[in-house]
């Protein structure tokens, strides 16, 4: 199933069948990467874009083409690099980092409710098709799960373009010397047409949607219910012997044990309602992971300052990016999820090294009993 396909599955049905808008579409597909894909009557497995919710989120959006390349004249807005060591600094290795955010995951209260809710900004990078300056697009996306199941249950999603700013210092004022348009033109690669992106804010739209099979919420290598996350493994082997059992194809591009690991974690961490046992156990299995690195002092899209471990991850056109998932090692809870350009190819080509070109950033995620108004 192409990511449009899937789309329209995901689509909630009040919404029918009217034309939407690409950014709409982004939006809609960065939401439905939070839901489970619909079975089919023949038995074979739906297959998502990339992994579950906030972490594949990102992931969705080139999906859809909304990573654009630069023509080099402008200031590219870049991934924090970490700091150089100096004399008397103590620097943790990643596992030092993961099991120290372990830790305090797990004393994390556990809470409960009637709703899994979450909350997140989703900013993505474009080239403006005039004028040589960039802006980011922002997105706004909350989600209500439901804690029990049956068909009179319905998961809640709401959305709202926050809109678009110049990315940079540099941007603003070429943006200024353009006349400051309320409405801009962004090139998309592959794309015969700009798309017109506005600097106010959109209108807040939600919907909702029955639970696939009558509980299937999110897609954990597999569709899985909320019962099903609260049952998994607090022991980090088990852990990792359970995902690598429900291990499906969540890229276009075949991944290895490691790099599938780390993928559906990062979602697991970051959004899912598994017990702070089991996001503690994700932490710990994480660490054992060959290829994660730690990149110190970043400051996510926020302005929240947390530590990166990080894995390369390839790009279907051969590319390859830097996938963070930021911590704050104080308590142990996901800050963001983020993808940094390393080798630029396809629809990242002529992005620079370094760039920032995808991000999103966790508000809030937890158990409440209100359902949205």
């Amino acid at each position: 199933m192409n990511p449009i396909d899937e789309l329209r599955a995901a689509r909630p049905a009040h919404l029918g069948e009217r034309p939407i808008d690409p950014r709409t579409r982004a939006a809609e597909l960065s939401r439905a990467m939070s839901q489970p894909r619909p079975v089919r009557r023949r038995r074979r497995a739906a297959r998502p874009v990339w992994s579950l919710g906030l972490a594949g989120a990102a992931a969705a959006v080139t999906a859809v083409a909304v990573v654009v390349a630069t023509n080099g004249t402008t200031s590219t807005p870049r991934a924090p690099d970490r700091p150089a060591s100096t004399q008397g600094t103590v620097t943790l290795s990643a596992r030092e980092v993961l099991l120290a955010a372990a830790a305090r995951a797990e004393r994390q209260p556990e809470g409960k409710g009637a709703y899994w809710h979450t909350v997140s900004v989703r900013r993505t990078l474009f080239a403006a098709a005039k004028g040589g300056y960039r802006v980011l697009d922002q997105q706004r996306d909350e989600g209500w799960t439901p804690s029990a199941t049956g068909p009179e249950q319905k998961q809640w999603g709401r959305m709202q373009s926050l809109g678009v700013r110049p990315a940079t210092e540099w941007d603003r004022l070429a943006w200024e010397r353009a006349g400051s348009p309320a409405s801009i033109e962004v090139t998309v690669p592959g794309k015969p047409k700009p798309m017109i992106l506005k600097t106010s804010p959109g209108r807040t739209m939600t919907g909702r949607s029955p639970l696939t099979d009558g509980d299937k919420v999110f897609w954990l290598g597999r569709n899985v219910s909320v019962k099903e996350l609260r049952e998994l493994p607090g022991d980090p082997d088990e852990l990792k012997k359970r995902l690598l059992a429900w291990k499906g194809h969540a890229t276009d591009v075949p991944m290895v044990g490691d790099g599938w690991l780390f993928v559906v974690s990062t979602g697991l961490i970051m959004n899912m309602p598994v017990t702070p046992e089991v996001r503690g156990a994700a932490f710990r299995m994480l660490a054992e992971l060959g290829d994660v690195r730690v990149i110190e002092n970043v400051t996510d899209a926020e302005g929240r300052t947390g530590t990166a471990v990080a894995i390369n991850e390839q790009t279907a056109d051969g590319g390859v990016t830097e996938h963070r998932l930021i911590i704050d090692e104080a308590t142990g809870q996901a800050l963001a999820n983020e993808y940094v350009v390393v080798k630029p190819r396809g629809l990242q080509a002529g992005f620079e090294p370094g760039t920032m070109w995808n991000s999103i950033a966790v508000i809030k995620a937890g158990w409440t009993d209100e359902k949205p108004r």
